[in-house]
């Protein structure tokens, strides 16, 4: 593997005609010109030209993009929405910590008027979900789980124990036997790790 170029705002890349521009990057006069301090990174994403990036470090951090499945863990609930941490883009972990917030009309497709947040979800549930808005500096991604797919995936029991899921709204603890509310994912095996 070849060490990665190095380039400064106001570096000529290359030719619009060799590539397609990317993040990190600007075209002036027919040319793609950095915009940022960092690595060029070519990538072929199945187009005839590569997409010519610059990132800052050798690892691209990955962001939270409108549609994409993201792996997220609940941090507190009230009666309108579910607050959380995105951990995970797909398969990959995030570096830095994002916020999300699962509002109550967003849990489920059907019967919205009839949710109830902590029927749902509680803190420390792992969620599966999927963004529907980008958020910025102020306010949090907007996440949604009404699709069969998405919803709580892992959920601990008052004993401490991993619960089994035992329909599309409640998971029971193996220990107690207690059944306990929640908005059930149905994972499909691509999001199942051996």
């Amino acid at each position: 593997m070849s060490p990665m170029k190095l380039c400064v705002p106001g570096d000529k890349l290359c030719s619009t005609e060799d590539c397609i521009p990317g993040t990190g990057v600007y075209l002036r006069h027919g040319y793609i010109y950095s915009s940022l301090a960092g690595y060029v990174l070519r990538k072929n994403e199945g187009e005839e030209l590569p997409v010519i990036s610059v990132v800052r470090e050798t690892e691209t951090q990955l962001l939270p993009d409108v549609g994409a499945i993201v792996t997220c863990k609940v941090t507190s609930i009230n009666p309108r929405f579910a607050k959380v941490h995105i951990l995970y883009v797909g398969s990959t972990p995030l570096k830095d910590r994002f916020r999300g917030t699962i509002r109550k009309e967003d849990v489920r497709a059907t019967e919205k008027d009839k949710v109830e947040t902590y029927k749902s979800f509680r803190p420390g549930d792992i969620v599966l979900a999927k963004v529907i808005s980008l958020g910025d500096v102020q306010s949090n991604y907007l996440l949604t789980t009404a699709e069969n797919e998405l919803g709580v995936v892992v959920a601990h029991s008052e004993a401490g124990a991993q619960m089994v899921p035992i329909s599309w709204c409640e998971m029971q603890c193996p220990r107690t036997h207690a059944k306990e509310f929640r908005k059930v994912a149905r994972v499909q095996p691509e999001y199942l790790q051996a």
